[in-house]
């Protein structure tokens, strides 16, 4: 199952950080819950489950629609236009 976001997606990214939600660590917090990774530019942010949200924050900024979930052996993605897994 896809979306037509998906296909628009740029090809291989790096993650914007290892250690964590980039948001977080820039504000001295360490406290997310799970790490989504943004396909579009790499950020890696923590999940709606997190008390700061910044995925969700990092797709009404950017307008970048796809994430995947940066926690080891998941491979999942999440496109916030169509509100489904992809």
């Amino acid at each position: 199952m896809t979306c037509p976001h998906v296909d628009a997606l740029p090809g291989a990214v790096s993650p914007s950080s290892s250690e964590g939600c980039a948001d977080c660590l820039a504000a001295g917090e360490r406290n997310w819950a799970h790490l989504r990774m943004c396909l579009t530019c790499g950020h890696v942010a923590c999940c709606d489950s997190s008390p700061r949200r910044h995925a969700t924050a990092h797709f009404h900024a950017e307008g970048h629609p796809v994430m995947r979930s940066f926690e080891p052996g998941e491979d999942w993605r999440w496109c916030y236009v169509d509100a489904r897994v992809v």
